[in-house]
């Protein structure tokens, strides 16, 4: 069985699933180049079939994530934070007008669908969005019967649920997000809210004590969970037209104050929430979806009170065009899926491509290397930085090795260096490592050895760490967001890190994202080449190739 998973909103992505595995996806601005674009994804769809040798005649089923989305242009719009525009369209959610613009925008999206494909209607399956997120997180975990949690801004009208499994045992309406005060307070920061919330986390670590409180007197008003409650409940102010308020009370409140603020009750409210969830169903184990869960430091603290923690990677709505293909197979088939076990997902060139593209370049340094591995890691240890591309992308918002740019992670001065001639980040921002497996009590404390595979949680760290790692741990905090790699997950890249291991005795790299700041990661050969040339990167491995400016 073959089904299309479709997301069509903000970050539009699609996904393919045969026979219960997930053999393909790739978020649409990948191919555009333009960062989380939304509407209907025609590249990424077109892109998933032809990586797979597949054809609209084969798909069994197109899993459409979301009963309602707005048309594109909406999602290009910030100023409707200002006025509350979709908010308005809920608050009349039972009126006869918006039911005939929810099913208007529904015919639109499916007759798009049908255009594209030239498939039959009765094919497409519309997976409700919080239903998309439970899915994406408890068939990507594979444990039946687990404590599963969706936690996102908005989406369908609700923007929280508990369930056991996929029974949903309580749900919370969008008029009391924890993801709308977050994305709202991100907008008031001078930020993009629904991509730039990770600046606010990365920040939060910096503020006083004392300037957090008084910028959290003002926020904790806005939001509340009771004790022994499974829904947020707001405190009378909706929380879809919390923006004005916040302009009002935070005004002259410090801009890192109210990051810390806005950390701390993310924390507040979710951890009570959580621990009321275990409390109701007796369930130690966790499975999470929805954007709130890309919060790597919220995620931290959750490890504390659980027994294990399964955050589905990349848990945004990027994710539903996977979870509605898990739900659709699931009903369809009677059976739970294969679990999420593998992102690279994406595109890879063959050696022939790889060896014609690198050959006809001019104005470099080009030549293949027998050890192509040793080569890196020997530049790594020198102090050089180095771009890599490899083997097929990584689906989602981390690089995880084979889109990544690579440092030594021992040498504060490359923080510096990366974002002056490469990233031009946020000079407070940390940067992450890739760690290997068996060194990872060297690093981390994960007494409860937590899964990381993907970069979704954050960890305290050793003494070790902030020498050795000293570059890709958060410079306040002293925590870091790994990547722990198996070398099963990626055969190649963990023999790159041995033979850095070999040469320093350090058994991680410096990995950040191969991409320019406000860009998407590289996907083709050309982006790679590309974004190495508008930046200063002085050294490119494509496959077994190493170019040099």
């Amino acid at each position: 069985m073959l089904i299309l998973g479709i997301h069509d909103g903000h970050n539009a992505t699609a996904a393919l699933l045969k026979d219960g595995e997930i053999i393909a996806a790739i978020s649409e601005e990948r191919l555009t180049r333009r960062k989380n674009e939304p509407g209907y994804p025609v590249m990424a769809i077109n892109k998933v079939l032809e990586i797979t040798g597949s054809t609209p005649a084969d798909i069994d089923y197109v899993a459409l994530a979301s009963e309602f989305l707005h048309p594109k242009e909406f999602y290009m719009d910030w100023n409707w934070y200002k006025r509350g525009y979709e908010e308005e369209l809920y608050e009349k959610a039972d009126t006869e007008v918006f039911e005939q613009y929810k099913n208007k925008r529904l015919e639109e999206r499916k007759e798009t669908i049908i255009d594209h494909l030239g498939i039959a209607k009765d094919i497409i399956v519309v997976v409700e969005h919080h239903l998309a997120h439970a899915s994406a997180a408890y068939f990507g975990y594979g444990k039946e019967g687990c404590l599963v949690l969706t936690l996102d801004g908005s989406g369908d009208g609700i923007c929280a649920t508990v369930n056991r499994g996929l029974n949903r045992i309580a749900e919370t309406p969008n008029s009391a997000s924890i993801g709308k005060i977050y994305s709202r307070v991100t907008y008031l920061l001078g930020m993009k809210p629904w991509e730039h919330e990770y600046k606010l986390m990365g920040l939060a670590p910096y503020a006083s004590e004392d300037g957090v409180k008084k910028s959290y007197q003002v926020l904790k008003k806005l939001i509340r969970v009771d004790n022994g409650s499974l829904v947020f409940r707001n405190n009378g102010l909706s929380t879809n037209f919390c923006y004005q308020y916040l302009r009002k009370y935070l005004e002259n409140h410090r801009f890192d104050h109210i990051a810390g603020a806005v950390q701390k009750l993310t924390e507040d409210v979710v951890l009570n929430w959580v621990r009321n969830a275990m409390n109701n169903t007796s369930e130690r184990e966790i499975a999470c979806g929805g954007g709130v869960f890309m919060n790597v430091k919220l995620n931290m603290l959750l490890c504390d009170i659980v027994d294990n923690l399964f955050i589905f990677p990349s848990c945004g709505d990027e994710s539903l065009a996977i979870g509605a293909a898990y739900y659709v197979y699931y009903k369809h088939e009677n059976r739970m899926p294969k679990p999420f076990n593998n992102i690279y997902l994406g595109p890879e060139y063959a050696q022939e491509e790889v060896s014609s593209f690198c050959e006809q370049l001019k104005d470099c340094n080009v030549y293949k290397s027998a050890n192509i591995n040793k080569e890196i890691a020997d530049l790594l240890s020198d102090g050089e930085i180095v771009a890599r591309f490899n083997g097929r992308m990584e689906w989602g918002a981390r690089a995880l090795g084979n889109r990544s740019i690579l440092a030594n992670p021992s040498d504060l001065n490359k923080v510096k260096e990366l974002n002056i001639m490469i990233k031009a980040r946020d000079f407070w921002m940390p940067f992450a490592p890739t760690i290997l497996h068996e060194r990872q009590h060297d690093y981390i404390l994960n007494k409860k050895e937590i899964e990381s595979p993907y970069m979704m949680v954050a960890f305290r760290t050793t003494k070790r760490a902030r020498k050795e790692l000293a570059a890709a741990v958060h410079p306040y905090d002293y925590t870091a967001r790994p990547q722990i790699l198996k070398r099963k997950s990626n055969p190649n890249y963990y023999d790159l890190i041995k033979e850095f291991e070999k040469i320093t005795g350090i058994g991680a790299v410096l990995n950040t994202s191969f991409n320019l700041h406000g860009e998407p990661i590289v996907c083709s050969l050309e982006d790679a080449f590309y974004t190495f040339m508008r930046s200063g990167l002085q050294f490119l491995a494509v496959g077994d190739y190493l170019i040099e400016k």
